[in-house]
């Protein structure tokens, strides 16, 4: 009778060690793995959202739609062959231009800062989101902040007629980095904007990709003695070098800095347009990646659009716009924190993790 009792006391214990062991690996209690997100909420189609000023607007690319192109004074000069359309992102069906030629930081941001007639650009972002899931923005903003280097040309520009006070950049060197450094918290609160208005409509920092590239250097020393006055680039060579091998670098530099502050992924343009600057094609002005001095003479006519015969000057051009969006592409394809745009083997601009730092 205890060899048997014995045996029952076992058999129960078995049962119960299985029941267990079931329980533990493949019951209620067992953790789930982590819930992939689909992607970006909301429904419409996946989109890659480009955002800024004329570096991405498509100024210098020509064939501006006819409401930004001084239509009831809106100038943002968006074209279709700006930067986001020569894009090829797998999976993205849609995509948009909110950049406006010359915006400032606050533009981008929310709030009441216009540019052109145009608001918030951030808010314009939020409008999208109702239809449109978005996986990718891009934002190029600060130049026209403190840097001011639209203003910055025009001055060089001015210099060249002057022959006889000293080169531009001399003066513009001495607060060149005064004037970035009160740049990057501005740029730092424009993409923060962005990002805000992200989460409100429930995006999750994996939802999408965020980055903020720079600027190229639309003019360099290396150009025909010919074409350096009103034929093509009226500059001094001393300035020329300045803002090719100095000033576009340090201004790259600050928006590495505000990238870094905000999370933002970098594309570093700075060195993009090496060997392909305005008027570096001598004769054949197809090489150039930037436009030369360009003057709409039929504006000259139209009291109203008179102002605005020289904004297209020194932009990147159509092809430059191409070179740009086929970086782009490739740095989105990649993890890379940051990268930079430079030539390749090909003649091409291709991302590679070699960010330029001033020095």
């Amino acid at each position: 009778m205890r060899r048997y009792r014995w045996w029952i006391g076992g058999g129960v214990l078995l049962f119960v060690v299985g029941l267990i062991a079931i329980f533990v690996f493949s019951g209620p209690g067992t953790p789930p793995g982590p819930v992939r997100r689909p992607g970006p909420p909301g429904t419409g189609p996946l989109t890659i959202v480009t955002m800024g000023d004329s570096t991405l607007s498509g100024e210098g690319a020509g064939d501006y739609t006819a409401d930004t192109n001084g239509t009831g004074g809106d100038w943002c000069h968006r074209s279709p062959k700006a930067t986001v359309f020569d894009t090829d992102v797998p999976g993205i069906a849609a995509k948009v231009n909110l950049a406006c030629s010359g915006a400032p930081a606050g533009q981008v941001a929310l709030g009441d800062v216009k540019q052109w007639t145009e608001p918030s650009q951030a808010g314009q972002l939020a409008g999208l989101l109702k239809d449109h899931r978005v996986a990718v923005v891009v934002i190029a903003v600060g130049a026209n902040d403190d840097p001011h280097f639209s203003a910055l040309i025009s001055d060089c520009f001015q210099a060249w007629f002057l022959a006889g006070n000293a080169p531009c950049s001399n003066a513009i060197r001495a607060t060149w980095q005064n004037r970035i450094d009160a740049m990057v918290p501005k740029v730092v609160g424009a993409v923060a904007d962005v990002k805000t208005v992200l989460a409100r409509a429930g995006y999750e920092p994996g939802d999408y990709q965020l980055v903020l590239q720079s600027y190229a250097a639309p003019i360099g020393p290396d150009i025909a003695p010919d074409l350096q006055n009103l034929n093509g680039c009226p500059f001094r060579t001393e300035d020329l070098r300045w803002v090719r091998d100095e000033g576009v670098t340090a201004l790259s530099a600050g928006l590495a800095r505000a990238a870094t502050q905000t999370g933002a992924r970098f594309l570093d343009l700075s060195r993009a347009g090496r060997g392909h600057e305005a008027c570096s094609g001598g004769a054949d002005a197809g090489k150039e990646w930037f436009s030369r001095l360009t003057l709409q003479l039929n504006d000259l006519a139209d009291a109203d659009r008179a102002s605005h015969a020289l904004q297209e000057s020194f932009h990147p051009n159509a092809n430059g716009h191409a070179e740009i969006g086929r970086c782009l592409t490739e740095f989105l394809a990649t993890a890379l924190p940051s990268a930079a745009c430079l030539s390749g083997s090909d003649g091409n601009l291709h991302a590679a993790a070699s960010v330029a730092t001033p020095g």
